[in-house]
Formats: C-alpha cells, sequence, structure tokens
C-alpha cells in the first residue's frame, strides 16, 4: 500500500492557502455499479483533520500526527455503507488550523480521497476539480485558541446550517467546485505512507448524576483575543514561545457615571492604564485579576500592557457594570477595524528557541517606556508606526471560558430528581429550569475522567445558547478552572430538536452545561462523550488484599488508556500531546496492563522525524516547537532498546538504529573538556526546585546519558552491528568516571545537582540526583552504599521527589536494590492521597508542588497525567513478580514479593500472545503459588525468601497467530 498509485489530487477551497480556524466541507456524489460495493475501499487524508461520512452516517475520523514529509493516511472499508445501483455520497468535514501548534507542523487546507470499488469495478470517486466544497457557515472561524498546544474551541450557530449536508440526496448545486492544489507529491505533503497503527474506539459513555444547578450570571462584555498572533503575524507558523513588549488599546465609553470591574479571567496582565491612571487595587485568587474603577460619563482610554512570554492561547479580558457601556478601537486604527483593540507594537521581541539560548526581551526600550505615558487616543498619533488593528480572526466576545470562571452572580438550587433524565439517556428529556433575569447552569458528573468528543441532544427555541465547559475537579464549592486551556463549546440553536457532536477532542470529568437566551423551556434528551482511545484488551489485570492498591492500580490503567491516542499523550486535557520522555514510563506500564505494540513503534519512529529542526531531537512530536529536553532523547534512546528487548523484534532495531546513533553522535559533541555533558537546552527533569539550569552540567543529564549509552550499545548489538557497541560502551565508561569524580561532594556525601556556567558548583542537593546516580550504575562501593541509605531514609535537607513521574525512577531504584516494602509504601501513601481526594486517574503533580501552594484546594495542573501510571507497572513487576529475563520473552521470572499482603492475583500480556497469569496466598509462613503461562516460556520460578510453599505450573499453546508471523521465542 505504501507504494500505491493515486489517481485522487489534493483539493482545496475558498481564497486562503491556510486559513485560520477553518472547518471546511467537501461533497462528491457518485454512482456504484451492482456488486462495486463488495471490498470497496476508501483511502483519505487531510489537513490539518477529518471526519468522514458516507451516505449520511459517520465512517472515521482522522488523519493520525505527522510529519508533513511523511503525511499518513486512512484505509476504510465502506463497501457497507455504499448502495448499489443509487447514487452514494462521500462527504468531508476538513478542519485545518492555520496555526501551528504541539502536535500540529503548519500546512496548508488540503483533501485527498479516493474510492477504489470491488472487484473490477475501479475507481468510483478521487479528489478532484468536479468535488464541491464550502465553508461551514455554522462555525465561527473567530473561536478562542484552546490553548498553545492545541486548535480551537468550537463556536457553532446551528441556525446558519443545513445538518443534511452528508446524505446523498442534499442539493449542493450552489455550492463552489473545488481547487485542485496537485497530485499526491506535491504541497507540504511531500510522501504519503499507510496508517501504522489501528482505528481509534469511540463508545458512547453517560454521566453519573447532575451535581448541581444554579441560577448565573456572566459579566456584560467578556472577549477572548489571541494576543500572540496579532502582535507577531508570523508566529502562526511555529509554536516556539515568543516575548514581546507592548499593549493592547481600546476606548471604553460609559453611558453615565458610575462604578466598572475590568476583569481579566486567566490572568496574564501586568499593568492597566486608565485615561493614564495606573490602576490599583488589584484582587482576586491567581491568576484571576479584578479592578474596581469608578467612571464618569463620557470615553475613557485603556492601556493595557502585555508584554512578557507568550507560548499562545487566548487572552481572557472581561467587564461588568450596573452602568451601560461600549468599547470601540481608537481612533488610529479604527480604519477597517471591526474589533474594538489596537495593538500597539511590538517595541521588541525574542523568540525563546531552548536549546539554542534567548535574547532578554529589552523592556528598556525608549519607546516602549515613553508608551506607557499615553493618556488619550489621540496620543497614538506619535506612535503610529507601532499602531494596527486587532484582526477580527484574533478577537472573539463568545467567551464561554471567561464567561464562567467570572460569575457575577451564582443562586444555588436542589437538584430536581427529573433533571437526571438527561443523564440517563431517558425516552422522556429532562426540563431545565429557567431564572427571571438570569442564565440555568448544570454541572454533569461523568463519574471519572473521559477523552473524546462531547456531544448533546435538546429541544430548543431558536437563538438559545448552550455553552459546555470541560472540567477535570471540583470539591464542594471549588472549581479548578482549566486556566490556560480553553475547554468550551458554545452552541446556539436552531428551533426544534437537535443533536451536536463536537469534532474537538476534549478531556474532562465534569461538564458545565449553561442555558442562556431561552425564550422557552429548554428540554435536554441526553448528553454523552463518545470515548475514544487507542483499542486495547485489559490482558494485563491486578488484584490483591489490599483495597487501596487495587484502587491505585486500576486508576493507572484508566490513565494510560486516556493517554493513549494516536500516540502517547501527556494528558487528555491540557495538551494532548506526545512528550517523548514521557512516553518511555507510558510504554512499560502499557506493557503490563494492555500489552499493546503497535502504538510504542509508532511514537518511537516518530521522533526522528525532528531530526530536520535538530539533531539533537525535539521534546515534543510531531510538534512546531523547536524545543530540546536533553533526557527526553535519551529516555527514547533507552524506550527503543526496552522496545527492542521486549518483542526481540531485530528488524526493529536494524531500522531505527541509524537514528539512535545519529543523535548520541550530536550529543556526545557536547561533551567538553572535563568530559561531561555540557549543554545549553531545557535541562528538565522534575517540577520540584532542584538546581538544572539552562546552561551548564547538569548532574542527572549526564547521569541519563551514560546509560543511554549503554542501552544503544545493547540496541546496536540487537541491530546486527555489535561492532558499534562497543565504542559506545567505553564512552559510557568514561562518562561515568567523570561525573563519579567530579561530581560528587566529599563532605555532604552525594552528588552536587550541576556546575553553573560560570563555573559555580551547586550547593543544592536532591533526592532526584541520588536517585538517578544509583538507577545509572554511576556509584561504586561505599558510594553506592550511602545511595541505598539515602533511598530508604530521604534526608530532609535534600529536595523531595516533586511528581510521580520523578517517582517512576525512585521505584525503579528502589527495586534494583531489594526495597520492595519501601516502594509500596510510598505507591500507599502518594497514590493513596490521590484516592482520598477523589482521583479516577492519577495526577500530574503532587500537592506540594509550588504552582498549587498557592492554592490549597488546587492539588495538581493536570488531573490526568499517564507519566504518573507507575503502579500499573511495578505492581505487576514487584506484586506477581512477573519479569522477562530474556529477549521477546524467551524466558521470564516469577518471583512475587509479597510486601505484608495476604494474596494476589493477576496477569501480564506477552508480546507474542497470550500472557503469564499469577495467584498466590500465604497461610502462616506458606505460600500456595500458581502460574499459567504458554509453554514454549521458560520460567524461572521463585517462592519467596522466608516462605515454604508449593507451585503449580499450568500451560497453554502458543498463539497460533504469533506462530505464523514468527514472534513466538
Amino acid at each position: 500500500m505504501a507504494g500505491r498509485q493515486w489517481s485522487a489530487q489534493w483539493i482545496w477551497g475558498g481564497e486562503e492557502v491556510s486559513p485560520r480556524n477553518e472547518w471546511r466541507c467537501f461533497r462528491k456524489t457518485f454512482h456504484v455499479p451492482e456488486g462495486g460495493e463488495n471490498g470497496a475501499r476508501l483511502h483519505i487524508s487531510a489537513d490539518s483533520r477529518y471526519v468522514l461520512f458516507v451516505n449520511g452516517e459517520r465512517a472515521g475520523r482522522g488523519p493520525v500526527r505527522s510529519w508533513p514529509a511523511e503525511q499518513f493516511y486512512d484505509t476504510y472499508d465502506i463497501g457497507r455503507l455504499l448502495k448499489p445501483g443509487r447514487t452514494n455520497a462521500i462527504a468531508v468535514l476538513v478542519l485545518h488550523f492555520g496555526v501551528a501548534n504541539f502536535y500540529y507542523i503548519r500546512g496548508r487546507g488540503g483533501l485527498l480521497a479516493e474510492l477504489e470499488g470491488g472487484g473490477r469495478t475501479g475507481t468510483l470517486a478521487a479528489t478532484d476539480g468536479s468535488w464541491r466544497t464550502s465553508r461551514l457557515a455554522a462555525q465561527d472561524p473567530r473561536s478562542p485558541r484552546m490553548s498553545c498546544q492545541q486548535g480551537f474551541a468550537d463556536i457553532y450557530d446551528a441556525r446558519k446550517w443545513d445538518e443534511r449536508w452528508t446524505e446523498a440526496d442534499y442539493d449542493d448545486a450552489d455550492w463552489p467546485l473545488a481547487n485542485i492544489v496537485g497530485p499526491v507529491g506535491s504541497g507540504p505533503w511531500k510522501k504519503l505512507v499507510p496508517r501504522d497503527i489501528p482505528f481509534l474506539t469511540e463508545e458512547t459513555v453517560y454521566p453519573s448524576r447532575v451535581a448541581s444547578l444554579q441560577a448565573v450570571k456572566p459579566p456584560k462584555w467578556a472577549a477572548a483575543l489571541d494576543v500572540r498572533n496579532g502582535m507577531l503575524p508570523d508566529s502562526a507558523d511555529h509554536a516556539d514561545r515568543v516575548k514581546y513588549a507592548g499593549f493592547l488599546a481600546t476606548v471604553l465609553t460609559m453611558r453615565e457615571s458610575g462604578k466598572l470591574t475590568l476583569g481579566f479571567p486567566n490572568g496574564r496582565v501586568s499593568s492597566v492604564w486608565v485615561d493614564g491612571r495606573l490602576c490599583g487595587g488589584w484582587y482576586g485568587d491567581q491568576p484571576e485579576r479584578y479592578c474596581d474603577l469608578e467612571l464618569a460619563a463620557g470615553d475613557h482610554f485603556v492601556l493595557i500592557d502585555v508584554s512578557g512570554g507568550d507560548h499562545g492561547g487566548s487572552f481572557h479580558i472581561a467587564a461588568d457594570s450596573g452602568s451601560e457601556f461600549v468599547l470601540r478601537s481608537p481612533a488610529a486604527a479604527a480604519a477597517g477595524n471591526d474589533t474594538p483593540f489596537a495593538i500597539v507594537g511590538p517595541f521588541h521581541y525574542t523568540i525563546d528557541i531552548d536549546h539554542q539560548g534567548v535574547e532578554p526581551l529589552d523592556l528598556e526600550q525608549p519607546d516602549y517606556v515613553r508608551a506607557k505615558g499615553i493618556k488619550h487616543e489621540r496620543d497614538l498619533e506619535s506612535f503610529r508606526e507601532w499602531v494596527r488593528p486587532l484582526p477580527g480572526g484574533m478577537y472573539s466576545e463568545d467567551d464561554v471560558f471567561g464567561s464562567n470562571v467570572w460569575r457575577t452572580a451564582a443562586v444555588s438550587y436542589a437538584v430536581p430528581p427529573e433533571l437526571d433524565r438527561c443523564v440517563q439517556a431517558s425516552p422522556e428529556p429532562a426540563v431545565v429550569p429557567r431564572f427571571d433575569g438570569m442564565d440555568t447552569e448544570l454541572v454533569i458528573d461523568f463519574g471519572k475522567e473521559w477523552s473524546g468528543f462531547i456531544g448533546f441532544e435538546a429541544e430548543a427555541p431558536e437563538g438559545t445558547v448552550i455553552d459546555l465547559y470541560g472540567l477535570e475537579y471540583m470539591k464542594d464549592d471549588y472549581r479548578q478552572h482549566t486556566y490556560g486551556l480553553d475547554n468550551t463549546i458554545r452552541y446556539i440553536c436552531r428551533g426544534g430538536r437537535q443533536q451536536y457532536i463536537s469534532p474537538v477532542r476534549r478531556g474532562f470529568r465534569y461538564l458545565v452545561v449553561t442555558i442562556r437566551q431561552a425564550s422557552a423551556p429548554v428540554r435536554l434528551h441526553r448528553v454523552f462523550v463518545n470515548q475514544s482511545a487507542y483499542p486495547v484488551a485489559q490482558n494485563g489485570y491486578f488484584r490483591c488484599s489490599d483495597a487501596l492498591l487495587n484502587d491505585i492500580w486500576e486508576i493507572s490503567r484508566h490513565t494510560t488508556l486516556l493517554c493513549m491516542e494516536d500516540t502517547f499523550v501527556d494528558c487528555p486535557s491540557y495538551e494532548q500531546v506526545f512528550w517523548v520522555g514521557d512516553s518511555r514510563n507510558e510504554a512499560l506500564v502499557n506493557y503490563y496492563v494492555f500489552g499493546a505494540l503497535d502504538i510504542v513503534k509508532r511514537c518511537l519512529n516518530l521522533v526522528p522525524g525532528s531530526g530536520e529542526m535538530t539533531p539533537l531531537y525535539v521534546d515534543q512530536v510531531p510538534s512546531a516547537w523547536n524545543s530540546v529536553i536533553p533526557n527526553w532523547t535519551f529516555f527514547w534512546v533507552t524506550a527503543c532498546a526496552e522496545y527492542a528487548a521486549h518483542t526481540g523484534d531485530r528488524a526493529f532495531a536494524a531500522r531505527i538504529w541509524p537514528a539512535v546513533r545519529h543523535t548520541l553522535t550530536h550529543y556526545l559533541r557536547h561533551v567538553g573538556e572535563r568530559g561531561l555533558l555540557d549543554i545549553k537546552g531545557w535541562n528538565l527533569l522534575d517540577w520540584a526546585p532542584i538546581d538544572q539550569p539552562n546552561d551548564g552540567i547538569v548532574t542527572h543529564q549526564n547521569m541519563f546519558l551514560a546509560k543511554a549509552l549503554r542501552d544503544a550499545a545493547g540496541l546496536a548489538a540487537a541491530a546486527g552491528v555489535p561492532q558499534e557497541a562497543a565504542p559506545l560502551a567505553e564512552r559510557a565508561d568514561a562518562l561515568r568516571k567523570a561525573i563519579d569524580g567530579q561530581l560528587w561532594d566529599e563532605e555532604r556525601q552525594a552528588y552536587i545537582d550541576c556546575i553553573h556556567a560560570d563555573g559555580r558548583r551547586s550547593a543544592t542537593f536532591s533526592m532526584q540526583t541520588q536517585v538517578v546516580a544509583y538507577l545509572c550504575d554511576i556509584a561504586e562501593g561505599k558510594r553506592k552504599e550511602r545511595l541505598e541509605g539515602y533511598l530508604v531514609a530521604p534526608p530532609a535537607s535534600f529536595v523531595q521527589i516533586g511528581s510521580p513521574f520523578m517517582s517512576f525512577f525512585y521505584y525503579e531504584a528502589l527495586v534494583r536494590s531489594g526495597q520492595y516494602d519501601r516502594m509500596i509504601a510510598d505507591i500507599r501513601h502518594s497514590y493513596g492521597m490521590m484516592i482520598e481526594n477523589g482521583a479516577t486517574t492519577c495526577w500530574e503533580m503532587y500537592p506540594n508542588f509550588s504552582e498549587n501552594r498557592a492554592n490549597p484546594n488546587q492539588l495538581t495542573r493536570s488531573h490526568c497525567h499517564a507519566w504518573s501510571a507507575a503502579p500499573g507497572y511495578f505492581l505487576g513487576a514487584v506484586v506477581l513478580g512477573i519479569r522477562r529475563l530474556d529477549d521477546g520473552w524467551k524466558r521470564a521470572a516469577v518471583a512475587p514479593e509479597p510486601c505484608g499482603l495476604q494474596w494476589a492475583r493477576g496477569a501480564v500480556p506477552l508480546p507474542q500472545g497470550g500472557r503469564i497469569e499469577v495467584s498466590w496466598r500465604i497461610d502462616g509462613g506458606r505460600m500456595e503459588l500458581h502460574v499459567s503461562a504458554p509453554d514454549d516460556v521458560e520460567l524461572d520460578i521463585r517462592i519467596p525468601d522466608g516462605l515454604s510453599g508449593s507451585v503449580t505450573r499450568s500451560a497453554t499453546r502458543p498463539s497460533p497467530l504469533a506462530a505464523a508471523a514468527g514472534m513466538t521465542p
């Protein structure tokens, strides 16, 4: 299939090559002869995302994330949807981002589709100039950016569109013909490759309850702005962090004198001047900021300093007053401006590419300093070269996020039982209460975190506004707003019964549904999410005599599932980004819980695609953010070696080896005269105050490089180039000696965190560095013994572990040192705290992380983060004792560690099919151990020291499919 010949051409429509946030529809009708449906297959790809319909039925979504040089396409068997002897229709909704982000490289709008009929029918339809296209008029392209990592929120006005457009009998005669972009190989998509993983699932999940009912009011005016792209238009082409010095300016007209509150529901504001007077008296819990102003009737010039770093996302601003007011563009930018804001600047800007260093932002630039004194819109004339309108596409007054964060009034009511009908998909709808002069807000609890496509069905009068906002965490009256993520939908109803399913993926647990501007009661039939994830079977499982550990294993499993999309992702809500370093640990958990292989291989294969950006490989792919975390590349090297060893796939090792060798060669060029890695970059390991500067010799980074070199040597042997292994092992040993010789502090009996670029030795000592030293075999003799002591009794003066991600490495070190009880105790404490606080998934951070300290209710940022799912791996590897001893699991150990438990049972899936199942129970000092495994897997079974007992083994035959594929040991 990779070399298939295409008759289809890339097509697009409209006047813009890469329009911002455009949803564009394409249609083609065609005849299917009798028998032509049998075996019919549709091949399709698009830039950026598509939703496919065949004769009105949704048939698929895609494509998977790609580097443009290797654009993936999907193939669907759609014969069951075709109607022989009749007119058929293919309809495709293409969502084109038009801006770069953390999972998309900006290309241009495009659709490619080709339908092959069954038998000898030939091509039934292929994209060309005969296809019809129209922008989806219901979608507002001015909707807010969700975040710097993602695309856009939904604003959808159902009054402006005929939902029958996907059906065969729809009349598209007034739609324009599509434009031909070019044949396969043209445009940014240099090569087409077939999808390398199965299609994702889509399962309808309903909520568990209506958690609250309130009458609410939003501020009178709220808006979301894209200041980054407005200030620096070229920043739409990349996702690098920018810094700029500049302002927003507007004229606020009060109809009469009165109080006005100016609010910034998502922070990101430093100084605001009204008529030249600096606003003071700010209040509100960070990052929300509010200021009360007493304003006379008439015009008031507002100048907002927006200087600083900006990665992307929406700038939220709102105002509320008992008096009427309006905003307009200052005269200097009013000509042709359809927004009330002008941009003033940038007076200076920088682009921050992590591994290259960054020029500091100049906030002493004379014209910028002078602009702070602007008191009136006429004063802008002297800054005309810096003044321009904020483009209309970067401004929206449909700010659902701002209107949820800042509710100017909220009155709670008991939830009537009838409202639960909307969460039960009852044949009888729930009638939503109405409140005079206020909107109706329902908080709907889905019981646990989910990831997918939000939908609802309702009967409503025309013009009713239904807002939806996804949250991850609530407790009593506290709501943890998704600051930095606009996780919202606004839907404006046509009259009557209607259904909407957002084509944008979202992660959430709680859905805030707000009914606004309803002229008659709204009947809510159902609210749901089409849960979407990588298709897996739960081949692994774990149960034991400790109910808390069972709950912890389950949240680890559920977290991992929600973070398996077309790649592993860090979280389903804030980012949905494939972070390379995170995925190494996620892969290990997956091996023990689900046993999926294709997703791991796909993730590993995607990483070298960033080689055109930097030979050091970027830390999230495919991404338009040119950011390097060296450790993340080192973890990728380790993950490649672990995948080859887990599967016994030597062909994979041979294919990936050149890319591994390439990046390590370039990293070794940064080893300086000291014999240590000395590099500029985002030298991250943990969200904790360890000393890990972005320039200099970072100890943990050197240690992980040493480990990566050793792992690469093993990979080279598996790849069939053993002659390349020895030099890597030698470099690893030299690096180990340099670390041990120069980064150990004899007085503190520990490794320092770093040596700064100016040669200054760090005064910081952290558990992170000691854990990594032990895990990477840096220390020997007495020093190693000292580190083993630290693992069991971490010194209080050391920086402590700050994230479950770092705990994964800590647990690896504890297992290596045989401290199993200590590991289980830490799991109970750290993850038990999550369970105690109602967690259904694993948190990104621990509550003591500095970002959480400003608000004691905020326990973590992301409540679903797969880098934190360590128990899913370690409970199977330690308590069940199931571990691989040889490549491809030809040999395995079953050596349980009871850790005070009375019994445990579970299973770990094998890459060649089947699984190893273990069940044990202790009665007095005796263990009864039962093991089941394929009979071609050699097992080393051991009763724990200090116990007597018996072992029973049962055997299964190897998987016939694995045998046919040559995967059996």
